[in-house]
């Protein structure tokens, strides 16, 4: 592969340029999600979430027949002990760092303290700097909380169950801005992960000591922001967006002066959408602009409020407040017709692509990931969908639709508007259903997955669940810029 053409342009990277550097999930196929991910230390450190299907199953009106994995009955007889691995590209190794206590629950009975973790977040502003961690609790739980570690092997708790004692279950985004660290709760008790009715910004000058401030008011005065979703530093401002029934909103401060900070809002309505922009799910800074994905909760389809299926859209914030459409359908709205730069409507012209997930920078190009829910098309129950759709996929085909849509995308661009597919078959597993975290780093560009597949599965057509060896949280690095050790010594020894 060339690294630079004379025009001093990467070519950017093709799903040949990736190497699968974990699979099994880690060892374990209950570990499902490689939720968060950070480069720290020299080290790339990835965080699990275990069970999801088996939790869903208990907890969420998801209509699926048959029910996709095994679960037993009730989901904590499972180990749903979070983990955390760290990976060294010298030496091409794993090493778990930390997996969560048990704790007793507030039913008298032993449970993880940690499901899952949900965002990480390097504070270079600390001396020396440290990882923060946001955890997601169970409803019986004490409540989420930060982790924190200078060394990478020793997580200590940094706040108060809760971040200030708050009722709520997880803490998901995690932005620094100014030299100080920027949070907000995402979920309830009661199978609301997503929603935590507590949709404030939180700020901390000294979150090593735990002291923590809320910068906002209650949704910015609005109380159809449900949660603060995703939130990120960019140029003078900290721009965060919203959870919202009638289309996400994105506000943005430049946290100067007293707390509660001057906030100005952006975009409302979903970019004049509505709806089927429900939240800001991924934000990312990109050649002097700001470029916001959107998604519809429960992977595009959100049955408890009767919204979806429908793929989402990504949008142009510039530092004037001006916006484009970038991936959407063509509209009318007060700041002018909008149509989409990039040629390609909603979800990549994919209706199968339900979020926006990640994006990050590497090598002068944005990757975006999605998540792509075709593969549960012969599980879902159908009486709900509108009729269209229905006679869509009866047309197409259950392996039809599986053969050629299932699986991940991943696009690039170098410039923001014209996007090339880096894959669009989950790197060649259907059951990759999304792409849930990237980071780049000196080491390549890595990839996290979701996939929940495991670790038996209820295959197409069959009658009883089978080993499945490709259901798991999987990572991949691309390209290969440091030569793993034993490859070096298998070299020379072959030399």
């Amino acid at each position: 592969m060339t690294d630079y053409h004379r025009l001093g342009i990467h070519p950017g990277l093709r799903q040949q340029d990736f190497r699968l550097i974990a699979y099994g999930g880690f060892g374990d196929g209950l570990n499902a999600y490689a939720h968060s991910m950070a480069w720290f230390n020299g080290h790339l450190y990835v965080a699990t979430t275990r069970g999801n299907f088996p939790l869903m199953k208990a907890r969420l009106p998801i209509a699926l027949d048959p029910w996709p994995v095994e679960c037993p009955e009730k989901p904590f007889d499972l180990d749903l002990r979070a983990e955390i691995w760290r990976y060294d590209p010298g030496t091409d190794t794993w090493e778990r760092v930390f997996k969560s206590p048990v704790i007793t629950g507030s039913h008298g009975k032993p449970i993880p303290r940690e499901l899952g973790y949900r965002g990480m977040v390097v504070n270079e502003e600390e001396n020396p700097p440290a990882l923060y961690v946001a955890t997601w609790s169970p409803a019986k739980g004490r409540g989420p909380v930060l982790l924190r570690t200078e060394d990478g092997r020793n997580f200590d708790i940094s706040c108060e169950p809760g971040l200030i004692g708050l009722p709520v279950t997880t803490i998901r985004t995690l932005a620094t801005f100014k030299g100080r660290l920027y949070t907000t709760p995402a979920g309830a008790r009661g199978g609301n992960p997503n929603t935590s009715s507590h949709s404030i910004v939180y700020e901390s000058r000294n979150p090593a000591a735990g002291q923590w401030e809320p910068v906002s008011d209650f949704g910015f005065g609005d109380i159809g922001n449900k949660t603060v979703f995703e939130m990120v530093g960019f140029g003078d401002y900290l721009y965060v967006g919203t959870f919202n029934l009638e289309g996400y909103q994105v506000w943005r401060t430049d946290a100067e002066g007293e707390p509660p900070y001057r906030w100005e809002r952006i975009i409302e309505k979903g970019a004049y959408r509505g709806k089927h922009n429900q939240c800001v799910l991924s934000m990312y800074p990109f050649k002097g602009a700001l470029y916001v994905g959107s998604a519809i909760q429960g992977g595009g389809i959100d049955r408890q409020n009767n919204i979806g299926p429908a793929p989402p859209e990504l949008i142009r914030i510039h530092p004037d407040g001006s916006w484009d459409l970038i991936v959407g359908e063509e509209r009318d709205t007060p700041d002018g017709h909008k149509y989409p730069l990039s040629g390609y409507l909603s979800g990549f012209d994919n209706f199968f692509n339900g979020y926006f997930w990640k994006m990050c920078a590497y090598d002068d190009w944005l990757y975006l990931s999605t998540f792509d829910w075709s593969i549960m098309i012969p599980y879902a129950r159908r009486e709900s969908w509108p009729q269209s759709f229905v006679n869509i996929v009866n047309e197409l085909g259950e392996r039809f639709i599986i053969d050629n849509h299932a699986g991940f995308d991943l696009f690039r661009s170098f410039d923001g508007e014209n996007w090339i597919p880096v894959t669009t078959n989950g790197m060649g597993n259907p059951y990759n259903i999304g792409l849930r975290t990237m980071v780049a780093s000196p080491a390549g560009l890595f990839l996290g997955t979701a996939n929940p597949f495991g670790p038996k599965v209820m295959p197409l057509g069959g009658h009883k669940y089978v080993r499945n060896p490709r259901g798991d949280a999987k990572s991949f690095l691309g390209p290969e810029k440091y030569q793993p050790m034993k490859t070096r010594q298998g070299n020379e020894q072959r030399g």
